[in-house]
């Protein structure tokens, strides 16, 4: 499989100078291990879901460590916590050397409880994404970043049925005990269906015969394990009664895509998902742009009660906040902006950046703006300013 430069990299190799320690999340075949392998090549490499591992490590996990020798990647150290407690002491006998320990893992959520509490200040915590627009024009809304997909795309069904099938039995069965996998698959089917939407949990648990505790804990099992983008709602007050249920959408729209049957791309044009889909999209590349710098996603949206509705609000580094349209289309009107005017007219507290992105080409469009300061821009085009 071809290298594909990951812009985490400049981040990875900071991390790994200034610490002990780097521990790199985000969801199964993203390409943390990759990225790992490909900055350290001379580093050991111990694959912590190999069975035969995983029983040394339960059996004598100091017997274990001390044969280990550094630099090492421990991959997918969700599977062995009881070894957190042994790479602090292994870091405190030597904390001069820095960027000894590569730490991978797919479930975030149990990852950070336990470097929170075995490796605070020993540890830099960084989060990968699949690859970007940025990194490869291979990406886009069909296909999504999965490096497996974007170097080999005429395999893309099978290599999706095969993680969908991973997932199900590693990463899901590791957080939740979930006893019906054929109702967890048409679980994540109908939430493809309704990404981009206010997230209803009631709606979504009753086609599907489960309890809405149930539908959370799915959820959870979700955003825990990297495959969900949640987006909370913007809260500040600008004098309007606010709307406050999340959207969610998945971190790839190319597993969205495989889960809602949509197989061609010249499909998904005429697909009634495409809005949502390019939306959704369009929200993953903020996020990754967002953790290629070593941040974290800070995306919200905007509803209130009268319906005023805006795709999203990005803070930026200059305390500007942009609000963000994403349409999928190729011919931007002016009519597709006008959320983005009102909301920016009531907004008094910040100075804004409005921008209506579309997968048309980049061209001005009424003088560079839709209606007074919203500008239509292409995907690349927002990055870009985003990134500014």
């Amino acid at each position: 499989m071809a290298y594909i430069e990951r812009l985490l990299a400049t981040q990875v190799l900071k991390a790994g100078r200034a610490f002990s320690a780097v521990l790199l999340t985000g969801p199964r075949q993203c390409g943390k291990t990759t990225l790992f392998r490909h900055l350290h090549p001379r580093a050991n490499y111990i694959l912590l879901e190999d069975p035969d591992v995983v029983s040394r490590v339960r059996s004598d996990p100091r017997a274990f460590m001390e044969a280990l020798r550094t630099p090492v990647i421990l991959d997918e150290i969700q599977n062995t916590p009881e070894l957190m407690n042994y790479v602090r002491a292994r870091i405190d006998a030597a904390p001069a050397k820095k960027g000894q320990w590569l730490l991978t893992g797919s479930q975030e959520a149990p990852l950070m409880q336990g470097v929170t509490e075995s490796m605070a200040g020993r540890a830099a915590i960084l989060h990968l994404l699949p690859v970007s627009t940025i990194e490869s024009p291979k990406v886009n809304v069909f296909r999504g970043g999965y490096p497996g997909v974007v170097t080999r795309p005429s395999a893309a069904d099978l290599w999706f049925r095969s993680y969908v099938q991973t997932y199900l039995e590693r990463d899901v069965r590791a957080v939740t005990a979930i006893r019906d996998l054929g109702a967890f698959r048409r679980f994540l089917a109908l939430l493809a269906s309704r990404a981009g939407g206010m997230l209803n949990k009631t709606d979504i648990a009753a086609p599907l015969g489960v309890s809405v505790p149930t539908i959370t804990e799915w959820l959870n099992a979700l955003e825990v394990t990297g495959q969900i983008l949640v987006v909370p709602p913007y809260f500040e007050n600008f004098g309007k009664r606010l709307v406050k249920t999340p959207k969610v959408y998945f971190v790839d729209t190319g597993l969205a895509c495989h889960l809602l049957g949509i197989e061609k791309a010249a499909a998904l044009r005429t697909s009634p998902f495409l809005g949502p889909l390019f939306e959704g999209f369009v929200a993953s590349e903020i996020a990754k742009l967002q953790v290629n710098r070593g941040g974290r996603p800070e995306i919200y949206y905007f509803r209130d009660q009268q319906g005023l509705e805006v795709d999203f609000v990005v803070p930026l580094k200059s305390q500007r906040l942009a609000l963000i349209e994403a349409k999928a289309t190729r011919t931007p009107t002016p009519a597709m902006a006008q959320s983005l005017r009102r909301l920016s007219s009531a907004i008094t507290g910040h100075p804004t950046t409005s921008m209506l992105v579309h997968d048309g080409s980049e061209r001005p469009v009424a003088g560079g703006a839709l209606v007074p300061h919203v500008a239509a821009v292409t995907l690349s085009g927002l990055l870009a300013k985003l990134g500014q």
